[in-house]
């Protein structure tokens, strides 16, 4: 269902026909109505929130034969009207709503607009659907007319759109199935994003074997697709020396080489190139709603595959910083990725800070499901930052040591390090210590660990099941709130 709203000024209750919906407070009392409705209606309106049961949030009457009247109570959910919006947009697809009109007027808030404009925004979020490839299409659209004699604001609704373009733009990448979005497909549709303003410059397997990132090149060299950096430059701010830069593992499919995976759930390790999605979605959403920051945005894009030339266990390679890395395991191929991309990013760009996202370990899902993601830093001040980020946006974080004494469950005998801990335990917080080593300039660096997070069995407040967009809407309040 497609979600399409229209903004107007006035309308008398009598004049339409359709769903209209309006807004009750914690007492169960509608806002403004006497300017809305005359004493009849107010009456009949009267009487059928008597007789409802007031524990239910949204509930529904008649009151024609070609009207609808919608009382949703909103009691507890101030501060989330993204939420709102979302649980309004499942009501009225469960309904077979296709169009309402909802009297914002209604809402006990001083800020009216920018509660209506969330309201949407949720219901857009949660309309998403990925059906590129069923024969047999639904295209139902859902008018939502917004009557309120507020002024709209339109540089509002420009950023909430770049924020619901980004999301979706990650959803669409990570539903991809692995046939499609190959690492030589992905660099080319990333390549169409200069038309939105980004420098767009993509490494292919015969430049990183030049600037030697063996690293993320023996993880991709099993495929017969190519193996990529790309980097995605946003310059938003002229005065702005050094950019924030964003990395992301882009494994477009992971067999886990020749340490192969089992055979069930396979078909999900689509989803493992998320992390780079996120940085995809957010370069996206930052330059649609022109933000005033210098960003970019470094991918490794590569599919870890098994045949006569994959990765082998026991394999040493050097990476882009020149140190050596022992492959005991080759399904712990993520961490080699961002490896060389992380020391790239930082040596090309200098950034301010480095955040990298990654579907990294099965660990951080055994600690924090899929409530939380796993945030590992060398800053408290890029840590706080963050966390609160995910605090106002629901995209929550939860920060895990580090420390040099996990250092020794990943040094390596016969080079300068392996790339898993064979002893066990804290396999999330070692993949991170791993990471970390490929700092070299002691830039502000944090790794986001999203493995629970970016792609869900079932549905979440703001997205259906399936790819989740975790991160964007995270990391786009993180730079609005702390670098504009």
């Amino acid at each position: 269902m497609i979600v399409k709203e229209k903004y107007l000024k006035s309308a008398k209750l009598n004049s339409l026909s359709g769903s209209i919906l309006l807004f009750a407070d914690k007492n169960s009392e509608i806002k403004n109505i006497n300017s809305l409705l005359n004493s009849s209606e107010r009456n009949l309106l009267k009487k059928n929130l008597k007789n409802q049961n007031k524990k239910k949030e949204i509930f529904s009457f008649d009151i024609s034969h070609n009207q609808k009247i919608i009382i949703y109570s909103i009691k507890n959910n101030k501060n989330s009207y993204e939420k709102n919006g979302a649980k309004l947009f499942e009501f009225f697809k469960k309904e077979n709503l296709n169009k309402v009109y909802i009297f914002g007027d209604t809402i006990e808030d001083p800020n009216i607009n920018k509660c209506l404009l969330e309201f949407v925004h949720g219901m857009k979020l949660k309309s998403y659907s990925f059906d590129k490839y069923l024969t047999k299409k639904n295209y139902e659209i859902l008018n939502i007319n917004i009557l309120t004699r507020k002024k709209v604001d339109l540089n509002l609704i420009k950023n909430l759109s770049a924020i619901e373009k980004g999301v979706n733009y990650t959803k669409d990448l990570v539903s991809e199935p692995g046939n499609i979005l190959h690492p030589d497909e992905y660099a080319k549709r990333l390549t169409q994003l200069k038309k939105i303003g980004l420098k767009i410059t993509v490494y292919n397997t015969k430049k990183l074997k030049k600037m030697k990132c063996n690293a993320l090149l023996g993880v991709g060299q099993g495929s017969s697709r190519g193996s990529y950096i790309v980097t995605m430059e946003w310059k938003g701010n002229k005065k702005q020396k050094k950019p924030l830069a964003f990395v992301g593992k882009g494994v477009c499919f992971d067999t886990g080489g020749i340490s192969l995976k089992p055979a069930r759930f396979m078909e999900d390790m689509t989803y493992d190139m998320a992390g780079s999605a996120v940085v995809v979605g957010l370069l996206k959403c930052l330059a649609l709603r022109k933000a005033k920051v210098n960003a970019v945005g470094v991918v490794g894009l590569v599919e870890n595959m098994v045949s006569g030339n994959a990765q082998r266990p026991g394999d040493i390679v050097k990476s882009f910083s020149g140190k050596t890395i022992e492959v005991l395991n080759t399904d712990a191929e993520g961490r080699l990725v961002l490896a060389d991309a992380i020391t790239f990013t930082e040596k090309k760009f200098k950034p301010n800070f480095i955040i990298d996202l990654a579907t990294l370990t099965g660990a951080i899902v055994v600690a924090l499901g899929s409530e939380y993601a796993g945030l590992f830093s060398n800053n408290d001040n890029l840590s706080k930052k963050l966390f609160d980020a995910g605090k106002k946006v629901d995209e929550k974080v939860w920060r895990l040591p580090l420390h040099e004494n996990y250092d020794k469950l990943i040094n390596s005998k016969n080079a300068d390090m392996q790339n898993i801990n064979y002893v066990g335990g804290a396999g999330s917080t070692t993949a991170a210590q791993f990471l970390q080593r490929f700092i070299i300039n002691k830039t502000p660096w944090a790794h986001l660990d999203i493995a629970g997070m970016a792609f869900s069995k079932y549905a979440g407040s703001l997205n259906s099941s399936g790819a989740t967009g975790y991160g964007v809407r995270l990391l786009d309040k993180f730079v609005e709130d702390n670098y504009e």
